[in-house]
């Protein structure tokens, strides 16, 4: 496709960032026979299907599609579903998540609040089952008899055969408590999305309970329908009581009696996962809220008492790779640990991966161990470790990529520099490998970012340069995210597609991981603690200052930032804290005060308020505001329930009473992901023009 700079911000708009049409969440069969997962019908297009790959042909088969399902009425989503939908980030519409039986032969999802089931195998056969409406997160039972499901605060049961009416397994009539649901900064911040587990003889489930009434209640309206009634949100704000998630023995039975899972709460007070498998008894993952302890614990059904397997502690805050602990098959206990600096992975007690390769994330455990690492940030490849063959590297895209599967067939998503996009390549032993189909859209824009390693640490970095530069002079544009957890250097050639179109527009583009992102091992991400200013800005300015040495280009008297959430925190922070380096800032939905963000989140970077008032104090942006001298653009969605619009608010009064100039824009009806296709076009066009008024022609006087 021939480079068209003008048609890029709309392009991007309407593809939500090129992810429409690419397939995504696989669930493969145990015999190897079907790959499950979902794809657009084409690269503009939000309505998402359900698809099968049958691996001894290479035929894909649409399974079900949201328009046919619903004949052409308009997709309705409940309150519940769209708060699910924006604690996961989705873009799309349709059927956005499913889950099958334990054989793969059916798949239950939710679409307008429908509870459909349908076959995977022979004929294309979807039909829907009895519920109440406002269906999230169905799963069925592993024999596919049964369907549980949420529908408002409660958990729900029907049976697939639709012989039945649905049934509540579980509910209670305060909507201040809910049953089988992930809590909010479960599913915002623990990163489990789900709230209730099968068994695997499908007699029962395990479900939470979560008492949200502890928490405040927090609420966000639309300016723009101002006869509406605000909607309130229970928040766990830093230093306040969060919710009491307990956990139960729920038979599908009915009429039989529920039993909770007994373990030290007061000690342990979050739940954090919950691994239920063939391979032995429940495993629950709890936390200290100090984020200083945790433990790894089985669960006897017989007395509901547990025992501790596992722990691990932290004089700052302890870590573990995702989606461990786990039961392998064979019935060793898969769990990791803190080593050599190195995010290791370990089979009962036994490394079984090397100083060196930082373990990212477990991403299939059953017969073997599938899991991505790296040994550099940059590049992430998948792994696979079994007891006959140890250690193996599945990929090697140079890029980032990820394997689903631990038997005989699997599938290898990778992204890389040579491509755009996604390859979905399936792999089945003793065949040739196929590749699935990906729909999404080719990108006009050619991204070539210089990856270097910037500063006396080493920092990962890329810079963009416009293309055909010829080496005058640029303004510099920063864009961080610069938090933990999230790193943006990596070796995908799409990540880097918004970042070249701005270097395009007359800029040097320059995107730093600084200490707290993760790759570089638990020391690098331990820096932070109590200081989420300090050394995330420090890193930024040095690295800044290291490449302009190297780079005649980067003109260090026009440097701007710009982030979003911690990234749009960092670049406030960098206007209002080092005005010398940073000339104009864009911070879009800033934390500001963190005492307004949650508990589990901030108290685990930087303690509790009460106790580390320091802490706070340091990273704060309010007391800064009377140092604003440099031009400052703040965005923010007046309904986001993640960054609340307080955030903005809070550091517009101040400036304003201290009497700074300065720019809030606020997106009424937007949340916390600006994905609504006008609004993110335009807003990528004004942030440029802001940078182009306040940079291209030089800063005003400091």
């Amino acid at each position: 496709m021939a480079y068209n700079a003008e048609a890029f911000p709309h392009q991007q708009a309407r593809t939500r960032r090129f992810t429409l049409g690419a397939p995504r969440n696989f669930t493969i069969s145990p015999d190897g026979a079907r790959v499950v997962f979902l794809r657009s019908p084409g690269g503009d297009d939000p309505r998402t299907s359900l698809w099968v790959y049958e691996t001894l042909t290479g035929r894909e088969r649409q399974i079900a599609s949201p328009s046919a399902l619903l004949g052409g009425e308009e997709e309705v989503l409940s309150r519940e579903e769209r708060a699910r939908r924006e604690r996961s980030r989705e873009l799309a519409g349709g059927i956005v998540g499913y889950a099958c039986d334990e054989a793969v032969t059916h798949a239950v999802f939710p679409v307008a609040g429908k509870l459909w089931w349908v076959s995977l195998t022979g004929e294309i056969d979807a039909r829907e089952l009895p519920s109440p409406g406002g269906v999230v997160g169905p799963r069925p039972s592993p024999d596919g008899e049964r369907v549980a499901f949420l529908s408002g605060a409660a958990l729900y049961c029907t049976e697939t055969s639709g012989g039945g009416p649905f049934e509540v397994l579980a509910g209670e009539e305060t909507p201040d408590v809910t049953w089988g649901a992930a809590e909010f900064i479960a599913a915002e911040e623990m990163d489990r999305a789900r709230g209730f587990w099968w068994a695997p003889d499908s007699a029962a489930v395990l479900a939470a309970r979560a008492d949200n009434s502890p928490l405040l209640t927090w609420w966000t309206a639309d300016p723009l329908a101002p006869s509406a009634a605000p909607g309130a949100h229970k928040y766990p704000q830093a230093g306040t009581d969060d919710a009491v998630v307990t956990l139960w023995l729920v038979p599908a039975a009915r009429g039989a009696r529920r039993r909770q899972a007994q373990w030290d709460a007061g000690r342990y007070p979050y739940l954090v996962s919950v691994h239920w498998s063939r391979g032995g008894p429940p495993l629950l993952l709890v936390e200290q809220r100090d984020h200083k302890a945790c433990a790894v614990l089985t669960l006897d059904l017989s007395t509901m008492g547990t025992s501790s397997v596992a722990e691990a502690a932290d004089e700052a805050w302890v870590g573990w790779v995702p989606g461990t602990p786990a039961w392998l098959d064979s019935g060793e206990l898969l769990w990791c640990c803190d080593e050599e600096d190195t995010h290791r992975l370990c089979v009962d007690g036994k490394t079984i991966s090397p100083p060196g390769l930082q373990v990212r994330e477990v991403t299939s455990c059953g017969r073997s161990v599938v899991f991505t690492a790296s040994v550099e940030p940059e590049v992430v490849e998948a792994w696979e470790w079994s007891a006959g063959t140890g250690l193996q590297r599945l990929t090697e895209a140079h890029g980032v990529s990820r394997a689903a599967g631990s038997g005989a067939a699997k599938v290898v998503v990778s992204s890389s520099m040579s491509w755009y996009g996604v390859k979905a390549q399936v792999r089945v032993e003793g065949s040739a490998e196929r590749e699935i189909e990906n729909k999404a859209e080719t990108p006009v824009v050619e991204p070539a970012p210089h990856f270097v390693k910037a500063g006396h640490r080493g920092l990962s970095a890329a810079l963009l340069l416009p293309r055909g530069h010829e080496g005058a002079k640029l303004p510099v544009l920063m864009s961080p995210y610069g938090g933990p957890g999230h790193q943006k250097v990596t070796a995908a050639r799409s990540a880097w597609l918004e970042a070249q179109w701005i270097a395009d527009q007359g800029f040097a583009v320059l995107v730093v991981d600084g200490r707290g992102t993760p790759g570089r091992g638990p020391a690098f991400e331990r820096e932070v603690y109590l200081d989420l200013a300090g050394p995330v800005l420090k890193d930024q300015v040095d690295a800044l200052v290291a490449l302009a040495r190297e780079w005649p280009q980067l003109d260090l008297a026009r440097v701007g930032i710009r982030g979003w959430s911690f990234g749009g925190y960092l670049s406030a922070l960098a206007v209002l804290a080092r005005p010398d380096v940073f000339h104009a800032a864009v911070a879009g939905a800033p934390v500001t005060e963190w005492r307004y963000y949650d508990t589990y989140y901030t108290e685990r970077y930087l303690g509790h308020p009460d106790r580390e008032p320091d802490a706070y104090a340091r990273t704060s942006l309010l007391p800064l505001a009377t140092g604003l001298r440099r031009p400052l653009l703040i965005v923010h969605g007046l309904s986001d329930d993640n960054v609340y619009a307080v955030h903005t608010l809070a550091l517009s009064s101040a400036l304003l009473v201290a009497g700074r100039h300065h720019e809030v824009l606020p997106l009424p009806a937007i949340t916390h992901v600006a994905s609504r296709e006008d609004v993110s076009e335009s807003l990528l066009r004004y942030e440029v023009d802001f940078f182009r008024r306040h940079l291209v022609a030089g800063p005003g006087p400091g």
